[in-house]
């Protein structure tokens, strides 16, 4: 490594139909690049027809070539991205799930096998979270009352963009007291 050089990094991981420079994630990515890690966003397409269930062998497939080259960074995974908790459970690696999938299965066993630490962020209008469980996987939860999937909610616009800077804050403050103090 070069003088100046960070050892931080952290791999952008989209969802579904959510890429990687797609509001959450870019201001996840932003959090992360003014903490001078070195960035890897993910794009991809996700194959059609392949049920949501069916998911974590091929993101588990998309994540970890591009893990592999980067030692040990940060995961940060949007929705569908949320299967790559397994790439991290199984190499050691911390995470921020945003809306992670915590009514799939194989996303929540490899949740449980996490030995870092991991921040979730959903909200309780979403039918993917389930806030007692994200409680129980972990002490770093950010739960918005009556935020969907894409973590907006009902009303004014600005309320969702406050959302959406209770999110930011929640993930700076996990880079900065956990992951990166």
């Amino acid at each position: 490594m070069s003088e100046g050089e960070s050892s931080r990094n952290a791999v952008i991981i989209p969802g579904g139909m959510y890429g990687p420079q797609a509001g959450l994630l870019a201001y996840a990515g932003e959090a992360v690049a003014r903490r001078g890690a070195h960035l890897e966003l993910i794009s991809w397409t996700p194959p059609k027809g392949q049920p949501l269930l069916e998911g974590q062998s091929w993101v588990y497939q998309q994540v970890t070539p591009v893990v592999e080259k980067l030692g040990t960074p940060l995961l940060i995974g949007k929705s569908l991205g949320s299967y790559g908790a397994a790439v991290a459970a199984d190499r050691g690696l911390p995470g921020i799930w945003l809306t992670p999938l915590l009514t799939m299965p194989a996303c929540v066993e490899a949740l449980r096998r996490a030995t870092q630490p991991f921040l979730l962020v959903g909200g309780t209008a979403d039918d993917l979270w389930d806030g007692v469980l994200a409680r129980e996987l972990t002490p770093h939860v950010l739960e918005v009352n009556g935020a969907d999937h894409g973590m907006k909610v009902p009303g004014p616009l600005h309320r969702s963009t406050e959302v959406l800077g209770q999110v930011t804050t929640a993930i700076e403050v996990f880079l900065d007291t956990i992951v990166w103090r």
